[in-house]
C-alpha cells in the first residue's frame, strides 16, 4: 500500500529526514514516533503530498503522493489544524466534500455517520464556540470526508483531555478494522503501543528501530526475571534479609534456582519485568543522539 525507498528531505544544510525506508501492508496501523525535531512530521508531509523530497521515493498504491488519484483516496490530519471558525460542523464538512466532489447525499449520510462514531454534539454551533476537544473531532472528520483508503494522523490527540484522546485512539482501531490504512505518530508512546500493528523509532532524522513493538521489545529491550532468594546465588542485591537476583533468561533462572536450592534456600518469587515501549525509545533515541 504504502513504499518509501531511501526518503530524504534537505532544508539547506539541514537534513530533516535521512535515507528512510519502511512499508505498510493496507489496513495497518503504522506508527511514526520519535523525539522532537526527529523528522517524523516531515516524513508524514511528504507522505501526504504536501512537500517534495530531496531525493528518494514515496508511493502510496502505487503513485505519487501529489497524484491526484492518491489525492482523492488519502485523508490528512496535521497536528496543527485551523478550522474556519465561522463555519459550523457540518457547514464546514460539507464545504470540503464538495472539495473532493463526494455527491451530496452522499456527502450528507457520510458527514452525519463519521460525526455519530465521533459523538460530536452540537453539530450546528458555530466551530469557534467548540471546545478543543470538539474541534479536534471536527477536524478528525475533515480527514475522513472523502471515504479515503489511507488516512495520515499526526498527533491525532494533541492537547486533548484523556477521555477524548481515548475515544480518538479506539476510533483509529476501527477505521484500521475496517480496512482503512493508518499512519499514525503520537507523543504518548502508550497510545502508540496500544493501536499500532508495527512503527519505526526516528532520531535526528533517522530510523533507529522498526518492527512489531513485541519484535523491538526483544532486540532492544528483552523480559528481565527478578528472582528473589533466601540466599545470595551470585551478584544478588540483598533488600531487607532478601536477595534479588536479575536475570535475562528462564535458563539463567533455572540455574539459579538449584544454585539456591544447593545453598540451603529458597526461591521465595519470580517477577518478570518488560520494558514499555518509552524506556525502549528513550534508550534507543538517547543513544542515536550521544552518537551524533
Amino acid at each position: 500500500m504504502i513504499d518509501v525507498e531511501g526518503l530524504r528531505k534537505e532544508y539547506g544544510e539541514f537534513t530533516a529526514v535521512v535515507d528512510s525506508t519502511f512499508a505498510v501492508d493496507r489496513g495497518e496501523v503504522f506508527g511514526v514516533v520519535g523525539p522532537n525535531g526527529a523528522g517524523k512530521t516531515t516524513t508524514l508531509k511528504i507522505l501526504a503530498g504536501l512537500i517534495e523530497p530531496t531525493a528518494g521515493t514515496a508511493r502510496i498504491a502505487g503513485r505519487q503522493p501529489a497524484d491526484p488519484a492518491t489525492q482523492r483516496e488519502l485523508g490528512f490530519l496535521p497536528e496543527e489544524s485551523p478550522l474556519y471558525e465561522e463555519m459550523t460542523a457540518v457547514g464546514y464538512l460539507e464545504f470540503f466534500a464538495d472539495l473532493y466532489d463526494v455527491p451530496r447525499e452522499r456527502a450528507a449520510e457520510r458527514i452525519g455517520a463519521t460525526l455519530d462514531r465521533l459523538e460530536l454534539d452540537h453539530r450546528d454551533r458555530r466551530i469557534g464556540n467548540m471546545s478543543k476537544g470538539m474541534k479536534r473531532k471536527v477536524a478528525i472528520a475533515r480527514a475522513l470526508v472523502n471515504d479515503p483508503e489511507v488516512v495520515i494522523f499526526d498527533e491525532p490527540a494533541s492537547g486533548l483531555d484523556p477521555l477524548t484522546t481515548n475515544y480518538v485512539v479506539e476510533f483509529t482501531r476501527e477505521l484500521a478494522a475496517e480496512g482503512t490504512t493508518v499512519l499514525f505518530s503520537a507523543h504518548n508512546l502508550f497510545h502508540v503501543e496500544s493501536v499500532c500493528d508495527r512503527i519505526v523509532i526516528m532520531a535526528e532524522g533517522e530510523i533507529v528501530a522498526r518492527g512489531t513493538i513485541e519484535g523491538i521489545r526483544e532486540r532492544h529491550g528483552g523480559t528481565e526475571y527478578h528472582v528473589l532468594a533466601t540466599v545470595d546465588a551470585g551478584d544478588g542485591i540483598v533488600d531487607d534479609g532478601v536477595y534479588r537476583h536479575v536475570l535475562g533468561g528462564m535458563a539463567e533462572v533455572d540455574r539459579l534456582r538449584t544454585a539456591v536450592e544447593r545453598d540451603g534456600g529458597e526461591v521465595i518469587d519470580i517477577r518478570t519485568h518488560t520494558p514499555s515501549l518509552e524506556e525502549i525509545f528513550l534508550e534507543v533515541a538517547g543513544r542515536q543522539g550521544s552518537e551524533a
